[in-house]
């Protein structure tokens, strides 16, 4: 890796002690192993949302051996669910968040479409996990899942009441009450709060949620692109895309196909 700049740090979240000339890259004071040649710290590059091995080579010796370049390899880091892996890293690209985001739907897609539908029902950030090292996103926690028949819908309340629908407190909802808990999740992507944080008791988001307030944490979204996009997940079920739909949002445009591999497990 080129020469770094030094004393650049994230002073809301865990701090760089090295950020690369390019601004991209930032090393964190972790150190992963250690040898003859080479150091190796964990790092993270802020333009696609995923961890990284940082090498600090001692350059004299690749003159007596050229091969040990190739021995350079990235150390593999456990990165943990969404939650915890943006409050981490809390300088993260639209372009990250995008490249989540379809991980996320595709996965939802994929239980959606299923025959018979399956409905995850408690979508939230701490149950969506993340490979750090290539930026592979996965739904987990399918405990509170419930498979349905060709109506799509289902009758009882579960879910974390900060990314429950409305329509799930009636007890009548189909699977876009996963769009909606989705749309939450990427509100917490985004803003690194927690929807209706405002509120200290469950009571009083049940009054917001059922009245159709919004969480205070919309208003903070700073992309108007980004903010529309959540608006349509959260809107009124009938008015709700589904996955497939989201998926092919020009939201999304700006992605190549090739660029994301998801797995729903």
């Amino acid at each position: 890796m080129p020469a770094a700049s030094t004393n650049m740090s994230d002073r809301e979240g865990e701090s760089f002690v090295e950020v690369d000339p390019s601004g991209r890259f930032g090393r964190y004071n972790d150190l992963l192993g250690a040898g003859a040649v080479k150091k190796v710290y964990r790092a993270f590059d802020q333009e696609e949302g995923i961890e990284v091995a940082w090498n600090q080579v001692k350059l004299a010796n690749f003159s007596e051996d050229p091969g040990l370049i190739n021995r350079l390899q990235s150390e593999v880091c456990t990165s943990g669910n969404l939650r915890t892996y943006r409050k981490k890293h809390r300088r993260v690209s639209i372009k990250a968040l995008k490249k989540w985001s379809k991980q996320v739907l595709e996965g939802l897609e994929y239980l959606h479409t299923h025959d018979p539908c399956i409905i995850h029902r408690d979508l939230n950030c701490s149950n969506i996990f993340i490979n750090g090292n290539i930026g592979q996103v996965k739904i987990g926690d399918l405990g509170f899942a419930a498979i349905v028949g060709r109506s799509h819908a289902a009758h009882s309340i579960i879910g974390t009441p900060e990314y429950m629908a409305p329509e799930l407190y009636e007890e009548d909802y189909t699977e876009m009450v996963d769009i909606y808990s989705f749309g939450m999740c990427l509100l917490e992507m985004v803003t690194m709060e927690i929807p209706y944080s405002e509120c200290d008791s469950v009571a009083k988001i049940y009054k917001k949620v059922t009245s159709g307030v919004r969480p205070r944490a919309l208003n903070t979204v700073p992309d108007p692109e980004v903010k529309a996009f959540i608006e349509k997940c959260i809107a009124q079920p009938r008015a709700r895309p589904s996955a497939s739909d989201l998926l092919k949002d020009p939201f999304f445009s700006d992605l190549k196909d090739d660029e994301i591999d998801s797995v729903s497990n």
